[in-house]
């Protein structure tokens, strides 16, 4: 079973001001959940969510060879959209990475995009372009390339 391979992601901003955009590399859930039907069979993990003091865990539990259930569980946080459906997101991924799971994406470094001010607020803004960023999709690919560039300058 290998659930440290590493799976493709996207980028999103993570916070955005006068200094610029940062932007992290992520995965979806739905992709934990495919890596988890691929290695482990998708009837041989489980997943459980529980309230602990206010605070939202997610195990995630896979059959050994001998058909007994390995628990591994951590939290989440709420998110800035759909705070419930975000949180138990959110847990359910922290979770995967205590199995390895996309634990591939804490080595990728920040990438920072610069941002212009509009309506009191910063938003990412290609000077190339001229152009203010909204849309998630090409957030990504700037990110992306972005990252590359900066991983080929590191290697000089």
């Amino acid at each position: 079973m290998n659930l440290k391979k590493e799976i493709p992601f996207k980028w999103r901003v993570q916070n955005s001001g006068e200094y610029g955009a940062t932007c992290v590399a992520y995965i979806d859930s739905r992709d934990v959940q495919n890596v988890l039907d691929e290695e482990a069979g998708p009837t041989n993990w489980q997943v459980t969510f529980q309230e602990i003091k206010g605070v939202l865990f997610c195990s995630i539990g896979i059959k050994d060879e001998n058909g007994a259930y390995v628990w591994k569980t951590d939290c989440g946080t709420e998110s800035n959209v759909e705070k419930q459906k975000g949180e138990a997101s959110d847990a359910f991924k922290r979770a995967a990475v205590m199995w390895s799971v996309g634990r591939f994406l804490y080595s990728k470094k920040v990438v920072k995009l610069p941002t212009k001010e509009r309506n009191g607020k910063y938003y990412p803004y290609s000077v190339n372009k001229k152009k203010f960023i909204y849309d998630k999709e090409e957030i990504s690919a700037w990110c992306e390339q972005l990252s590359k560039v900066n991983h080929e300058e590191n290697k000089k």
